[in-house]
């Protein structure tokens, strides 16, 4: 995967600190709970930024299914697959929003360490180049439409691309677990 040229969003966090924060974070114990806090807190804005993302992509691809329908045959023909991709995208997203923040409270089962935060973190980093990847294909389909490309081949390379990032988020919960 390419890197992401946007910043780093715990060190934008952590770096915006405010000077209460850091002589809080001097009473033993606190400044491990204000690194959760802070990993938290840009875990989140990063999984919204990707659901973003991953919504703007999936409303080009609208574009690409009412492009297709000028032509009735083209429009059969890629009706099926590329609602397969639109409910991966769809089911993409909802994962995103909808998961944990990589924090367990006090009386959680489950507790996540503090390494256990940054790999979160990291691991929903690389799901920002994904968002890339999906936004780049979703381009390529509609590329293909438009100039009478071969669009079997750019919605399979878009489905391809969408299903790796629904595996690879999968396996976000096996962290929170501890089973990874």
């Amino acid at each position: 995967m390419k890197e992401s040229a946007v910043p780093d969003m715990y060190e934008k966090i952590q770096d915006e600190s405010t000077f209460l924060g850091k002589i809080a974070s001097k009473i033993p114990g606190f400044s491990g709970y204000m690194e959760k806090s802070r990993r938290r807190e840009a875990d989140e804005i990063l999984r919204r930024t990707i659901s973003d993302r991953l919504e703007a992509t999936r409303l080009e691809l609208s574009s690409v299914h009412q492009e297709l329908s000028g032509d009735i045959i083209l429009a059969i023909e890629h009706a099926e697959p590329l609602g397969r991709v639109d409910n991966r995208l769809m089911g993409l997203i909802g994962k995103i929003k909808d998961a944990p923040q990589g924090y367990a409270g006090l009386f959680d089962a489950v507790k996540v360490k503090e390494d256990d935060l940054a790999r979160i973190y990291e691991f929903d980093n690389q799901m920002l180049l994904y968002a890339d990847q999906i936004a780049t294909g979703a381009a390529a389909l509609q590329k293909a439409v438009y100039d009478g490309g071969n669009i079997k081949q750019a919605i399979r390379e878009l489905d391809r691309t969408v299903q790796e990032a629904n595996n690879t988020f999968g396996s976000r919960q096996e962290i929170l677990s501890g089973v990874a």
